[in-house]
């Protein structure tokens, strides 16, 4: 338990949600959260141990969806690890922001993603299904009825697993980031929205006390946590 971010603070607005925020400053904080997710995110260890197992199960495909994709750069790097393994997973990524779907149009995109700007209700209301279903750093995004709703439809898309992926706030972990954003992540809203974005976190138990029956917490290092549920 965190000392002296040991009150969570879900009040708190990140500068790039504001719809009349700088706009250059926001394409470089999309572009630049390629660089922090890779080292951070972890995402290239969950596909080892969550995703590539079932592709190799469904002889080499499997379909994925992305909610809140952002810079579209998860939903990128996993096309890219699956392709080296010669799989192939179709990937639908979704975002309620226009402006993440305007920034992903200026980027080549392989043919097996496709973005759309949407909510996962509508995917629940056209009956879609995909065997995963993924998100990073949209948790501490949500109030409590939007994580319950997310999380239920979550569930209802998915065939095989949910991967949430999302931030666990702690004192070194906001003191590494604060250091390291301020070096290296210039002109953009990484450093500040990523320190409010610890602080709007959940810390293990606070995460483990509201997630839905069934659904599961773990950790992984550096200071990420997994809320992860399965189908039978």
């Amino acid at each position: 338990m965190p000392f002296f971010l040991r009150h969570r603070r879900p009040d708190l607005q990140e500068l790039m949600d504001d719809p009349n925020c700088d706009s250059e400053k926001l394409k470089n904080t999309y572009r630049q959260f390629r660089t922090i997710n890779k080292f951070l995110s972890r995402w290239d260890l969950i596909y080892k141990k969550e995703i590539k197992p079932i592709l190799e199960q469904q002889n080499g495909k499997a379909s994925l969806l992305d909610i809140g994709f952002g810079g579209g750069d998860i939903s990128l790097q996993l096309s890219k690890l699956a392709t080296k393994d010669g799989f192939h997973l179709n990937i639908t990524s979704i975002d309620s922001d226009a402006r993440s779907l305007e920034y992903i149009q200026t980027l080549e995109i392989p043919s097996n993603i496709h973005f759309r700007h949407a909510l996962s209700t509508d995917l629940v209301n056209e009956q879609a299904s995909y065997d995963f279903v993924i998100s990073n750093h949209l948790l501490h995004h949500l109030d409590q009825p939007s994580f319950e709703t997310v999380c239920a439809e979550a569930k209802l898309l998915a065939t095989k697993k949910v991967i949430f992926n999302d931030i666990e706030r702690s004192d070194l972990g906001y003191i590494f980031f604060t250091v390291l954003s301020k070096l290296f992540f210039r002109n953009s809203f990484i450093s500040y929205d990523g320190r409010f974005s610890i602080k709007r976190s959940y810390t293990f138990d606070e995460l483990s006390k509201i997630a839905p029956g069934n659904w599961e917490v773990s950790r992984v290092i550096p200071y990420r946590l997994i809320l992860m549920y399965e189908t039978e």
